[in-house]
């Protein structure tokens, strides 16, 4: 069975948010990522991707977020990930040391 997951796109005041559910490895990756790609518009300043729903994230879909962060850096944008505390994304993300990296989208969007 091929992990799912879907991108749940919204805003958050001026900012746009993809909301990842699900699973997201190399069967699924590409499309995840162009999708909170299309998400940015020419008015945008930051991405924020919010991975409470996210249940597992693997190389492929860490490779996806640097790869991300350097595209929207390049764009001057700025990629900021929700993450909740002792979420096994969590864990994934502190290793890599992939940041900035917030406990809500509130604070994400501050």
């Amino acid at each position: 069975m091929i992990p799912a997951a879907e991108v749940r796109a919204r805003q958050h005041g001026d900012t746009p948010v993809g909301e990842i559910v699900g699973e997201v490895d190399a069967s699924n990756a590409g499309v995840v990522g162009g999708e909170l790609r299309e998400l940015v518009t020419n008015r945008s300043t930051r991405l924020i991707v919010d991975l409470t729903g996210t249940r597992y994230l693997d190389s492929a879909g860490i490779n996806l977020l640097f790869g991300l962060s350097e595209e929207l850096r390049l764009r001057q944008l700025e990629l900021r990930l929700v993450v909740p505390d002792g979420s096994p994304v969590a864990r994934m993300l502190r290793i890599t040391g992939l940041r900035p990296v917030y406990a809500s989208v509130a604070a994400a969007a501050a």
